[in-house]
């Protein structure tokens, strides 16, 4: 069975997708879910609201102050001070806590799982909006229950003007280039930076399928500090055959050329970056939901021999690379282990599928090395037992 789909919900080909409207111009795709039956109520969205493990926001657009933002988690009185219209619940990466919802992610397979974030679900009274802003992500915007109108406007930069608020980036001006009205099942693709304004038309809830996407800024400082890592404090500036200065206050063009040499071999180290590369974008959004645990090597072998798989641990991302023809590198949230090649179909199994059942791990339970790894991996709490997994 293929790990990818070639296709986007609604049939159009990836290829032409990503050629022609990926990270370039917004999509909108009529009934991309037929008959779409929401996963989620609002009054069950309200309650994950109320838990503390759940990020959550409100936006109230005439609250104590215009565009008003509160967050959670909240409590059921919270409910019943809200105006009947003009306010929106947003609820952060409900993917985790709702299997229905993370299923939706499996129609987005066209694209790498290491670069999907979450899925935010957001609930609006009529009227309800957070205000028009860019977002520095693709994102897909699937409407779930009632109707929702998106007006979509010009592209926008850093040096767009806001808004004074102290929270939220709501644009000072918009310019309105298209607007749509989705209906259940109806999905909009929005390319990075790209300005849009959602007004709820009634009760309504939205699906929001983002993606990561680390700064400039983040990517450097998180590499070099990576790099430091395994820099020993004996490798030192060098200018051996330096030749005398005219000035020696002056900091010449042959110090600063040795400099960029000596950063550019350490950049231009192609498996470094590629096990940063990994490490950095498996790194777990809420790590105190995967515990580490003790299950010893009986128990998965028990668990097995009567007929139970293993579970994906939702908040667990997990990626893989092969190092040319020597070795693999499993990613699991932030960290990496090195394997052996032959361990390619497991691996891809362990990083593509949701659940492994007893049948399909039934050919590696005579290799070690491949018990060895789903004990580690159940360990570090990144898969999970079935009949075990509260």
């Amino acid at each position: 069975m293929p790990f990818s789909v070639t296709t986007l919900p609604g049939g159009m080909s990836a290829d032409v997708f990503l050629r022609d409207y990926w990270q370039k111009k917004p999509l909108l795709i009529r009934q991309a879910f037929p008959d779409f039956e929401n996963p989620l109520t609002p009054d069950e969205l309200a309650g994950l609201s109320l838990e503390g493990e759940v990020e959550s926001r409100i936006v109230l657009e005439q609250g104590a102050t215009p565009w008003e933002l509160r967050h959670g988690p909240f409590d059921e009185d919270t409910y019943k001070t809200l105006p009947e219209k003009d306010w929106t619940l947003l609820v952060q990466a409900v993917d985790q806590f709702v299997p229905e919802v993370a299923e939706l992610l499996q129609a987005f397979r066209f694209l790498p799982n290491w670069r999907v974030d979450d899925v935010m679900v957001s609930y609006a009274a009529p009227g309800g909006s957070v205000g028009p802003h860019y977002d520095n992500y693709d994102v897909f915007l699937l409407q779930g229950h009632g109707q929702r109108r998106w007006k979509v406007g010009q592209p926008c930069n850093p040096d767009s003007p806001l808004q004074e608020h102290p929270d939220l980036r709501i644009l000072r001006d918009f310019e309105q280039q298209e607007e749509w009205v989705l209906r259940p099942g109806d999905m909009l693709y929005l390319p990075p930076g790209l300005a849009h304004y959602g007004i709820a038309e009634d009760d309504c809830m939205t699906y929001s399928i983002g993606f990561r996407a680390p700064s400039h800024a983040e990517v450097l400082a998180h590499f070099s500090d990576f790099l430091g890592q395994y820099l020993g404090d004996q490798q030192r500036y060098s200018d051996a055959g330096m030749s005398t200065p005219d000035d020696p206050a002056q900091i010449d063009e042959q110090t600063v050329e040795r400099l960029q040499n000596l950063i550019l071999e350490l950049v231009h180290d192609k498996e470094a970056l590629g096990t940063w590369l990994g490490r950095f974008m498996t790194e777990p959004r809420y790590p105190e939901l995967i515990e580490a645990q003790e299950p010893d090597e009986e128990v998965l072998t028990e668990a097995l021999d009567n007929g139970f798989g293993l579970i994906r641990n939702a908040s667990a991302r997990l990626a893989w690379r092969q190092e040319q023809d020597q070795y693999l590198m499993l990613f699991a949230c932030g960290e990496h282990c090195l394997l052996p090649t032959r361990l390619r179909p497991l691996v891809q199994l362990i990083c593509n599928r949701e659940y492994l059942d007893a049948d399909q791990l039934q050919d590696w339970r005579q290799d070690a090395e491949a018990m060895q790894l789903l004990q580690q991996l159940l360990a570090k709490g990144d898969l999970l037992l079935e009949g075990n997994d509260e």
